[in-house]
């Protein structure tokens, strides 16, 4: 901005625009979720995708128009991030839509005065560029008073926007800020579209009029699509006089708090160095935040791929800037003061938020250690300008976990390129492998008959919340073997579809219902119930003699008994879920469910194991309730009556505008209420019983309970008794005298294998002083080779001091063991004196583990590998002595 300008906050600007549409008649629409409802993209990018239904004529909208501000991810140029004031992998994107109610000139009018009556930017800055042949457009801002040398025309490259070959498209015009001549590149034919930062482009307005065709004609649509975007942040900057995204007041919220921190300095104009990291780590900690918010979680693929990339990303340039603490959760609650206001989203989960990010960020730190280890010493080894191989940086990737878009900046650093082409064929390689032991989906060959069912048939009513049985069901359509038959005969397994059901189809972690479909004398006993786009399919068997047609009037019967305990368990799940919360806290949220008749299982966001005391302080809470005979309330309402009913939603989870509420208590604040459409106990007395069997880890920051309610948990006590009086009989002694006697045994046990290893790896060990003994001479120290029975993999550690401290010259050691657990484990060793002699520890061992399906690592000095395939530890030590040329 010129000086005596008016300046806004990024806050302001967003405000301001959204009233500005919205007065004059347009809806406002909330953000979209970063987790797109188009299957082909991988994360909100646009403005525009949530309207690809009214664009394509799916929906209509009653207003002329909508308007939004739509928070985006992209991360096409992560490794620019930071060395320039322009890429970000986070970016707010507000936009003007139209379907057919706002004419070109209208929104090219709206345009010019959003610019220079609401935020004052001189026109004789604005420039516009049209498509080539656009004339309309250009007459249109010339009629505006947009002087002729402000306008200029573009190609099909810059001003011209296509679906794809052929469908709608149409041009744009563009409309941009002169920085000023002292940020350009001083050409006399600087202009729009020049690669210099003196005009910066802040609106695009997509005229989406024409229905490009195979010949290439370009009929004009029925009507005309407006897409506007305006970058928030390019619009900051220049509302706040900045040539730079990263200078505007939020990203120097954040920048400074990397600051405070990190001790270094931000220099606006440096682009190496500790500004850079600065940059990169304010960038990527809004994005992870706003990411984990939308209930995307980090992982190996997709998204997760992507969160997690961006969030070890800023740890190692926090570990760039000296800072080795846990430092993002700080990051999260920066975020969350400068934007939570208009993304209240990123205040609802902030211990969630902050948890997740805290484990990865610990996590990454023991990975970013170790595998750094063997990434010097592999960059160390090369020459100058060498490549670094592609199987060392697969196994930093495999072995370590180290993302290969780090061990490339790494190397770039320390002036070495990676073999990438090496690295993905490695990578290929392990994919086969993988691929090779995946079965094929036993739906898929569904997938086109039931698509095309979809489009000719209506859904299935469900009427099983009041009823396990009902007659005057239509029989829709058969599938059998992946196509659409008229009927099935005696025998024959087939997908039933009726038009209306008790059956339960399986979804949201609830199993599917079986039972009996009747049709005079005929009966189809149905296994299972799943959804196709809501067509309901009983997988059954024809079971009697007769047909079951097309056409057919059933009755519908569901395994009534199954379905009490289906309920029961899935009532206790709710109860599961709210007694998480309350003894571990509100980040809690579920990840995931699967129950049936016999046992549930839930998933749950947590950052370690539970304590024995915590899972019985969960158990005992659960219990209490079913004790209490609370009624189960299920009713239906609007979504914003049921969030505002304080009803818990699945985390990143998506719901229609009609929701169904289920409650624990009749209460104003019951124990538990939640959004599901499963089917319900009626009254927690039902569930009789709950007993947690198990408590394990699924993946990062999810834990898996697994749990038995009601017949099933009186099985399981049954059992546990059996075993008890097993033991007992086994230990000849009293039941409640078992703990007792095994603790003695315990420790009998322990004494005599500390004996037994003491001996084994002491001084005093025939095996170790035979090994010693049969030492030979290598180029300078002597080599110990030892295959050693009964030891754990630490304990070769001990076997090694005891040869050291027996032969005082320069000497070296590859030994070898089974451990208690079967797995072989391998070291290898050497002083100081036998590694400058030539013995390289590291290296023996990244040789010879593979012949023990195994992988491993270390300095010249130590080394140690574990593996899968003990029979290969003979086979290995060879593999040694051929290394060492004995």
């Amino acid at each position: 901005m010129t000086a005596g300008n008016p300046t806004m906050t990024t806050a302001e600007i967003r405000s301001a625009f959204l009233h500005f549409f919205e007065e004059r008649g347009c809806k406002l629409f909330p953000s979209s979720s970063l987790i797109p409802d188009d299957p082909s993209l991988l994360l909100a990018n646009a403005g525009m995708n949530q309207f690809k239904q009214y664009y394509q004529g799916k929906k209509t909208m009653h207003e002329i128009g909508a308007t939004s501000c739509q928070k985006c991810v992209r991360t096409n140029d992560i490794d620019i991030i930071g060395t320039d004031g322009r890429h970000a992998s986070f970016f707010e994107m507000l936009g003007n839509f139209s379907f057919g109610g706002v004419s070109k000139q209208q929104a090219c009018a709206w345009a010019l005065e959003l610019s220079t009556e609401v935020f004052k930017l001189p026109i004789e800055r604005l420039y516009f560029t049209v498509f080539t042949d656009d004339d309309e457009t250009y007459e249109i801002w010339r009629s505006l008073g947009v002087e002729e040398s402000h306008i200029s025309r573009l190609g099909e490259d810059d001003n011209f926007w296509a679906a794809g070959p052929t469908g709608p498209c149409g041009p744009c015009s563009e409309i941009y800020y002169d920085m000023g001549e002292d940020v350009g590149c001083g050409r006399p034919d600087c202009a729009p579209g020049c690669d210099c930062d003196r005009f910066l482009e802040y609106w695009n307005l997509v005229f989406t009029q024409f229905d490009r065709q195979e010949d290439g004609s370009m009929p004009e649509l029925p009507h005309r699509n407006l897409d506007t975007g305006m970058g928030l942040e390019r619009m900051s900057a220049i509302m706040q006089g900045k040539t730079s995204f990263f200078d505007g007041d939020i990203m120097q919220g954040l920048i400074r708090l990397g600051e405070e921190i990190s001790g270094a300095s931000y220099v606006s104009d440096d682009y190496i160095g500790p500004s850079r990291s600065l940059r990169i780590i304010a960038d990527h900690a809004r994005s992870v935040d706003f990411m984990i918010s939308d209930g995307i979680l980090p992982g190996n693929e997709g998204r997760g791929y992507v969160l997690r990339r961006l969030l070890r990303r800023a740890v190692f340039h926090g570990r760039l800037l000296g800072v080795t603490e846990p430092f993002l959760g700080r990051f999260i609650d920066r975020v969350n003061e400068l934007m939570g206001d208009a993304y209240p989203e990123l205040t609802k989960n902030v211990a969630l938020v902050k948890g997740i990010v805290g484990a990865e960020e610990e996590r990454f730190s023991t990975t970013l250690d170790n595998g750094r280890v063997y990434l010097d010493e592999a960059l160390a080894k090369l020459g100058e300008d060498e490549v670094l191989d592609g199987a060392s940086a697969f196994m930093l990737h495999d072995t370590f976990g180290f993302p290969i878009d780090l061990t490339v900046e790494i190397a770039q650093g320390a002036g070495h390129e990676v073999d990438i082409d090496g690295f993905n064929r490695e990578m290929e390689a392990q994919r086969e492998r993988a691929r090779a032991n995946v079965k094929g989906d036993a739906w898929g060959s569904f997938n086109d008959v039931w698509t095309e069912l979809s489009d000719t048939l209506a859904s299935t009513e469900f009427c099983g919340y009041d009823a396990d049985d009902i007659d005057g069901a239509h029989v829709l359509a058969i599938v059998r073997d992946g196509a659409s038959v008229d009927a099935a005969a005696t025998s024959e397994t087939v997908d039933v579809v009726l038009d209306r059901t008790p059956f339960y189809a399986e979804m949201g972690g609830q199993v599917g219902d079986a039972g009996t479909l009747m049709c005079g004398d005929v009966y189809v006993t149905v296994a299972d119930t799943v959804s196709h786009n809501g067509l309901y399919a009983h997988r059954a068997q024809v079971t009697s003699a007769g047909e079951l047609k097309v056409g057919d009037v059933v009755r519908a019967v569901v395994d009534g008994t199954r379905r009490e305990l289906i309920r029961r368990n899935h009532t206790a799940t709710h109860l599961l879920d709210a007694a998480l919360k309350e003894v571990l806290g509100d980040h809690v949220n579920q990840a995931g469910s699967q129950l049936d008749d016999h046992r549930l299982r839930f998933d749950f966001t947590h950052f370690e194991a539970l304590s024995a005391e915590e899972l019985a302080r969960i158990e005992e809470i659960v219990n209490r309730e079913i004790f209490a005979a609370k009624p189960v309330v299920t009713r239906v309402m609007g979504i914003d009556e049921a969030r505002a009913s304080g009803a818990v939603a699945l985390f990143g989870e998506k719901y229609g505008d009609v929701v169904r509420v289920v409650s624990v208590g009749e209460e104003d604040h019951p124990f538990s209420r939640e959004l599901c459409g499963g089917t319900h106990a009626r009254n927690t007395a039902e569930i009789g019983l709950f007993r947690i069997v198990s408590e394990s880890s699924t993946g990062s920051n999810v834990r898996r309970i697994e749990a038995v309610t009601s017949l099933g948990a009186m099985a399981y006590l049954e059992e546990r008794e059996r075993m008890l009086a097993a033991a007992a009989e086994a230990l000849k002694c009293r039941p409640d005298e078992v703990v007792t006697r095994i603790e003695a045994l315990q420790r009998n046990l322990r004494d005599a294998n500390q004996k037994l290893k003491a001996a084994l790896t002491g001084g005093s060990s025939d095996a170790i002083a035979t090994a010693i003994d049969q030492a030979v001479e290598v180029s300078g120290y002597k080599l110990v080779i030892a295959k050693l029975s009964g030891l754990e993999a630490a304990e070769l550690r001990n076997v090694w001091d005891t040869v050291r401290s027996k032969i005082h010259t320069p000497v070296a050691c590859v030994l070898a063991t089974v451990t208690e657990k079967g797995t072989p484990a391998l070291l290898a060793a050497a002083t100081d004196d036998a590694a400058k002699a030539g013995f390289n520890a590291g290296s023996i061992i990244k040789a010879i583990a593979p012949a023990v399906d195994g992988r491993g690592g270390g300095r010249p000095t130590m080394a140690q590998a574990g593996g899968k395939n003990a029979d290969g530890i003979d086979a290995a030590l060879a593999a040694a002595r051929g290394e060492l040329g004995l």
